[in-house]
């Protein structure tokens, strides 16, 4: 059934769902009635409009806390996964400044949200250590370990890689900064609602994520900040106090209810959606590996997130490739980084030659991907070799 709604909303064939996903049409229902009568504050609850309003809210907010097994006094909606990254940042090391601890932890692979927050610190008198990954893309925990210090306040570091799908050991790294009285902080865009996360199992203080990589909508994201241990962020943004303090501003009530339904589907149906995203980029890979001997991979291939294949054709130019089947949506790189002239940094911090990146194409599969769409990206692929 979702696959005939796909089809009949799209034309060509659609595997950029790294970049962001298709909207499932059940999250669009939800949303609709906030969008055109529901039209209450969820702040102004003097009244039946406000209380249906903040209803919703609490409502997506226990749906996110049930998704990573957290509370629902613990997530903050914020404007997307930027915007998580930012406060996570430069909230938590500006409160733990005044506790001595001016040093942070980034790998060289993050998003570049969480990378230039670590850079716009410096100024104010913080450090960061741009940690670089190994050759797989993966983050070594004792790399983490050796680079903390007696005044490292957070380590971030990527539960899935964003271009390359690479899944990091989370608890472990987590568990390590538990040791050293270290927050650790994850960027879960790529990852919420497709592997499972469990932030008190792992011990993970703080988590981004973001509806429009789950089948949400755009402009939406939530921001985990544990309770126990209490976790403190100074906000980055001032205004009336919404949100604990941590962001203020009126709540988008039609985006936060799309953000919580696109949870709830993807909490309940990840037993389904996982394993066949899986299967289809695993057959992806493999026939790719048997039609392309030239080709090559990017990122381990066994700690990965299988809906995002990395793969270097080293035959033919990614921008070349797109012009010749503008049918098919996929891409050269992340979608947060527009520069023709530059390899991607990830690929770089990999240690890809900038030839071999120029001819590196992401694809990206979801819960509406069909074996067809895959098969037909083939032949083409093989057509052009």
């Amino acid at each position: 059934m979702l696959t005939n709604l796909y089809n009949k909303a799209f034309h060509g064939h659609y595997l950029d769902a790294q970049a962001t996903s298709i909207l499932d049409p059940r999250v669009l229902d939800a949303m609709l009635p906030f969008e055109t009568h529901k039209h209450g504050n969820p702040h102004s609850t003097q009244h039946g409009f406000g209380k249906e309003a903040h209803g919703a809210v609490e409502k997506a907010r226990k749906d996110i806390a049930r998704a990573i097994n957290a509370e629902p006094n613990e997530i903050i909606f914020t404007g997307g996964a930027t915007e998580c990254g930012n406060i996570s940042i430069k909230g938590s090391m500006r409160y733990l400044k005044q506790k001595g601890k001016k040093h942070l932890i980034v790998s060289n692979v993050e998003h570049k949200c969480i990378l230039e927050s670590a850079l716009d610190l410096e100024p104010e008198g913080f450090e960061a250590t741009i940690l670089p990954v190994k050759k797989d893309g993966t983050v070594d925990p004792a790399d983490v370990e050796k680079a903390i210090r007696p005044d490292t306040g957070l380590v971030s570091c990527m539960a899935v890689n964003n271009e390359i799908g690479t899944i990091n050991p989370l608890a472990d790294i987590a568990q390590m900064c538990k040791a050293h009285d270290v927050l650790f902080h994850t960027d879960a865009a790529q990852a919420f609602g497709k592997i499972p996360i469990d932030v008190k199992k792992m011990g993970i203080n703080l988590l981004s994520l973001t509806g429009h990589k789950i089948h949400g909508p755009k402009g939406i994201g939530a921001l985990f900040i544990g309770s126990k241990p209490r976790v403190r962020v100074e906000p980055i943004v001032s205004g009336g106090g919404q949100e604990r303090n941590i962001r203020s501003g009126t709540l988008a009530v039609p985006l936060i209810v799309g953000l919580g339904k696109a949870a709830e589907i993807a909490y309940r149906e990840m037993k389904y959606d996982s394993p066949y995203v899986e299967s289809l980029g695993k057959y992806l890979i493999s026939e790719i590996q048997r039609k392309l001997p030239k080709a090559t991979f990017n990122g381990s291939l066994e700690h990965r997130w299988f809906g995002c294949v990395n793969v270097s054709l080293n035959t033919i130019e990614s921008a070349k490739l797109m012009t010749k089947i503008p049918e098919f949506a996929f891409s050269s790189g992340s979608a947060c980084i527009h520069n023709d002239d530059e390899p991607s940094y990830v690929l770089k911090a990999i240690g890809l030659s900038k030839q071999a990146a120029k001819t590196t194409v992401r694809i990206g599969l979801s819960k509406f991907t069909t074996k067809e769409d895959v098969d037909l990206f083939l032949k083409k692929l093989e057509e052009l070799q």
